[in-house]
This record gives structure tokens, sequence and C-alpha cells, in this order.
């Protein structure tokens, strides 16, 4: 009888210690998972940074790669060598507006993207699904065709692109609160006003006469050519405020990953979480275009690259679409000023080369039948 109770005894001791066993395990598996995915932010954002560098030394007037960094700095500091006065103010004010433009953009594009595909758990689901793109096309195409716009200056295309790149997002919020806001339902609402505003786009064009035509061509390609510090400035209250507020919703986000009843169950209501991420990734994704024009398969591919390096959580994978995004989109900059220099081509073809194989690809080597997003 004493022989069984202390086996009994050993045997519980034995179950207890191979749990504290398995325990540890997990945690250390959690610890080495965080840090795989910390490294790989701080990569992208180091490959931004090095890309950007090399970005500044691109151009007529040659700058050491290095040497450009000093100029930054030393213009930071308030002190411009005479000798380095030219330098100066070909990075600081024609060079650098650029490069900061493209990271913004890439960042806004990429982690709205991420958080696109995760409310609507669609893997072709990006920032311009929602009919934002052919919105704002549609703004910039009056505008230059028709000279109508809604503010008079420099600033009118920019304006017209912003206020009709948020029409879209207002007819499938109207729709969402008549018929459900379920994934079917916003997808759908999208795709309709995006034909909607294609048309009319199309039928402006046809009228255009050529010179205008071309520059409505030019800009629905996507160019962060011209840009200016009063741009860089907006866009980055915009994408920054918008990034933080995405951030902050992370956590329902991945609540929202496990189904609407689920979400339900544990006091997430799944139609104001996405009507919300909606809201707030139309803002975002509107700020950029509306300077940049249409620059695709950022808001695709970034999200996807993250996720099958550091997986479906969105407190990481958010953070690491917007690195991506800004480090491919400066890598696309740095490639359509150096392929055919000294001709320029635009960041939007350059976009697409590299993410319509990058994305093929994707397709080629994802294991299973359908992709599902977290």
């Amino acid at each position: 009888m004493l022989e069984t109770s202390e086996k009994i005894i050993d045997d519980a001791v034995d179950a207890w210690m191979a749990d504290d066993v398995r325990i540890e395990e997990t945690v250390t598996n959690y610890h080495k998972n965080t840090v795989k995915k910390i490294t790989f932010i701080v990569l992208c954002l180091i490959v931004a940074l090095l890309a950007a560098g090399y970005a500044m030394t691109v151009g007529d007037y040659q700058v050491g790669f290095w040497h450009t960094y000093e100029v930054v700095f030393e213009h930071l500091m308030g002190n411009v060598p005479e000798a380095d006065e030219t330098a100066d103010y070909l990075i600081w004010g024609w060079r650098l507006p650029r490069i900061c433009t493209g990271i913004l953009a890439g960042a806004g594009l990429g982690a709205a993207g991420a958080v696109m595909q995760s409310i609507l758990r669609n893997p072709l689901a990006d920032p311009y699904t929602t009919g934002i793109s052919s919105g704002a096309g549609f703004g910039a195409t009056i505008a230059i065709a028709l000279g109508f716009t809604v503010a008079n200056g420099a600033y009118g295309i920019v304006t017209n692109a912003f206020i009709f790149a948020l029409i879209p997002t207002a007819v499938i919020i109207v729709v969402s609160k008549m018929k459900g806001a379920s994934p079917t339902t916003m997808i759908m609402a999208g795709i309709a006003v995006m034909y909607i505003f294609n048309a009319c786009t199309t039928m402006i064009k046809l009228w255009a006469d050529p010179d205008k035509l071309s520059a409505i061509f030019a800009w629905q390609v996507g160019s962060i050519d011209g840009a200016t510090w009063v741009q860089v400035y907006f866009m980055a209250g915009v994408v920054i405020v918008g990034y933080f507020i995405l951030q902050l919703m992370s956590r329902k986000l991945n609540v929202l990953s496990t189904g609407d009843e689920s979400s339900r169950s544990i006091g997430v209501n799944a139609n104001s979480l996405r009507i919300v991420c909606m809201l707030i990734v139309s803002l975002l994704a509107a700020g950029v275009v509306s300077f940049t024009g249409l620059i695709g398969f950022i808001g695709l591919v970034s999200p996807h690259i993250s996720r099958l390096v550091i997986g479906s959580d969105n407190r990481f994978l958010i953070p690491a679409s917007a690195a991506f995004g800004a480090a491919l989109l400066t890598i696309a900059d740095v490639v359509g000023r150096t392929v055919i220099a000294p001709a320029v081509i635009q960041v939007g073809v350059i976009t697409a080369f590299i993410g319509g194989p990058m994305f093929l690809y994707l397709i080629l080597k994802q294991k299973k039948e359908a992709w599902r997003c977290p």
C-alpha cells in the first residue's frame, strides 16, 4: 500500500515537472519568436535607411554615400560649411523631400494593407480595394482636364484627389450600415464604386486634349518627384497619426481574426471595428495617394512578405508591413533613377515590375489552396 502511494506521488511529481518543462519551452519559444519579429522590423528599417542614403547620391551632382548623412546632420545642427552649400541645397532642398515622401508613402500603404487584409480576411485586399484609387484618380482627372478644383492654388489637384478618395469609403460605410459590415459587403461595395469612378474618369480622358491626357496618365502611374517639405509635413502627420491609431487597435484586430461570433462573445463588435478601421485606412491611404498618385502593389505585397516571416500577429505585422513598405518603395525609387539613367522611370512602374513577379512567386510557394489572412 505504501509503495503504491509513493508511486502515485512520484508520478504526480514527474507530471508536474514535465508541465514545468513544457511551460519553460513555450516561454522560450515565445521569446525567440518575439526577437525574430523585432529583428525583421529593425532590418527593414536599416535597409530603408541605407537605401535612402544611396538615393541621396543619385543625380547629376555627385555626393559621396557617407557624406550625404554628414550633410543632413550638419543641416539639422545648423552648420552648413561654405564648401558644402551646393550639396546642402540639392540634398536638403530637392532629394531628401522626395526620399522622405517615399518612406512615408511606403510605410502608410504597407500598414494600411496589413489592416485591410485582416479586417476583410482577403489576401487580395489592399488600401485600394475600397475604391480609394479610383476616387482619387477621378478627382485628379477633373482637376487636370476640366480645371475644376475644390481648392485653388498649387494644391488644387491634391485637394481634389484627397476629397474624392474618401467618397468610396463614405458609400461603403452607408452600405455597411444598411446591410451589415461583413467583408463580402465591403468588398463588393468598393468594387461597385470603383467601376463607377473608372467609367467617369475614362469619359473625361476621351475628351481631354493630348497635353492634359499626358498629365493625367503621369499622375495615375504614381510618382514621388517634385516633393516639397510642406508635402512631407502633411503626409507625416497623416501617416504617423493613422499608424499609431491602427497600432493601438492591433489587439482587437487579432480578436477579429478568430471570427465575428468569437469576437462578439468577448465584447468586440466586429462590424463597428471594421467600419472604424476602414475609415482610418481610407484617410491614411487618401493622404498618401493625393500627393503621390496611384503607387500599386506596396499595400498588397508588403503584408504578405511580412506575414511569411513573422506570422499573423497584428501587433508585429502592422509595424513590419510599414517598415517593409518603406524599404521597398525607397529601393524602387533608386532603381527607377539608375536603371536607365539619366532618364527616370516613375516609381509606380517600378513597384509594379517588382510587385507583380513577387506576388506570383508567393502564389506558387503557398502550400494551401487558398490564402487565409489572420
